[in-house]
């Protein structure tokens, strides 16, 4: 006999990314599917130093017990220190630590939608985001765009149309795409959300892996955004994702509920890698270390995109990021990236296939690879791989 299942579970898909991840597990697979940081640049050392200075003596007892649901107050303000800096002013009051910045985007999808709701999305958009959207049963409707990000006029129009909850962005070194909206679109962006009265949520956890050009303000800082934006970021690009450490900014009455809301998830994140994460923060040189990621994923970025020519059929595609660790590549059209992966894991290679971001009927000749995991010259090896595979599928 079968018992009965939640309803609500049943429109929602698992991670291709996470399946992938035993498939490419075995011995020999080159995988651009995940964007997985280079774990040969985690600075354990200084996270073992971190460690042990939270955990010696009566701090380390601290360490060890509950703590509060919004977070370590000197991590919190370290976080709002760095906030500030790049221009978006914030407090200790405006922050809430989550088990990575997924748990805050599981949160919002609670305390913001309900059953039905509309949810405006970029497209392709983040798949996991898709999974919260999803479960929280809200409908998911895609906005076009171009190089430059979603369109304003369109976002325009469909907002009046669809009434929705709330729009969800990355604005910056998109997943999966990698591409950024300009400066002159984030203004105009911030005035369409701001008349249509809805939800703005800024997913921004690869803003600090910049590569070339000049950094780009957050959309929450708009102020005509004041009291509707919310700010969502991570260390797992830049520190650790092991740490599983994330936040989010959002104003005062919807920070309460998520705060209850966290509560019956896990009452509070790891109180220890809280402590340890601030402690790092104080005493280690993070923008060091994060120069040296620039400068290292940077190279690699450079290898991809040297390679990808060679190793594609005459009209493909893809994007020039100026920062992150995506490339989204676009086959001729006919092609089909769901079809050619099995081909592709024959070759030893692995990406994910571009209909895992996309709503509705995708485009299937799409597909993201990651550069960031491998050195150069694996790089050049996976993509001769990934060639083979195409060769064989055509």
């Amino acid at each position: 006999m079968s018992l009965p299942l939640a309803r609500r579970m049943d429109g929602v898909t698992s991670s291709p990314v996470r399946d992938l991840l035993a498939l490419t597990a075995r011995p020999g697979v080159l995988s651009f599917a995940g964007g997985m940081p280079a774990p040969e640049l985690f600075d354990v050392d200084g996270l073992r130093a971190a460690f042990d200075r939270v955990l010696d003596g009566e701090s380390g007892r601290r360490a060890l017990q509950y703590s509060p649901t919004e977070g370590n107050p000197r991590l919190r303000e370290l976080l709002a220190d760095r906030l500030s800096a790049r221009g978006l002013p914030t407090t200790v009051d405006d922050l809430l630590v989550t088990t990575g910045s997924q748990q805050g985007l599981q949160l919002l999808s609670t305390a913001l939608l309900d059953p039905g709701a509309t949810v405006l999305v970029e497209e392709p958009v983040y798949l996991s985001a898709l999974q919260c959207f999803q479960l929280a049963e809200a409908r998911i409707v895609p906005v076009p765009g171009d190089p430059e990000g979603i369109d304003p006029a369109a976002l325009d129009e469909i907002a009046a149309r669809e009434r929705p909850a709330l729009l969800y962005l990355v604005p910056t070194f998109s997943n999966p795409s990698g591409r950024t909206i300009s400066p002159g679109r984030r203004r105009a962006l911030a005035e369409v959300i701001a008349r249509h009265g809805l939800w703005l949520v800024e997913d921004d956890p690869y803003h600090e892996l910049r590569y070339r050009g000049e950094r780009e303000e957050p959309i929450s800082a708009r102020p005509e955004l004041a009291g509707s934006s919310i700010y969502l970021g991570s260390f797992s690009k830049v520190i650790a994702p092991g740490m599983r450490l994330g936040w989010l900014r959002a104003p005062a009455d919807l920070l309460r509920r998520v705060a209850i809301l966290k509560q019956a998830t896990d009452l509070h994140t790891s109180t220890v890698d809280q402590a340890a994460a601030a402690e790092y923060l104080a005493a280690a040189d993070l923008d060091a270390h994060v120069r040296k990621l620039r400068a290292t994923y940077s190279v690699r970025r450079d290898a991809m995109l040297a390679e990808l020519p060679a190793i594609t059929p005459p009209g493909t595609t893809w994007t020039d990021p100026d920062g992150g660790m995506f490339v989204w590549v676009t086959l001729p059209e006919g092609a089909d990236t769901d079809r050619l992966l099995p081909e592709a894991l024959r070759h030893d290679v692995a990406f994910v296939p571009g209909s895992a971001f996309q709503v509705g009927d995708p485009d299937r000749s799409a597909l993201r690879l990651s550069f960031a995991t491998h050195a150069p010259e694996t790089i050049a090896e996976g993509l001769r791989r990934l060639g083979k595979a195409l060769s064989a599928a055509v």
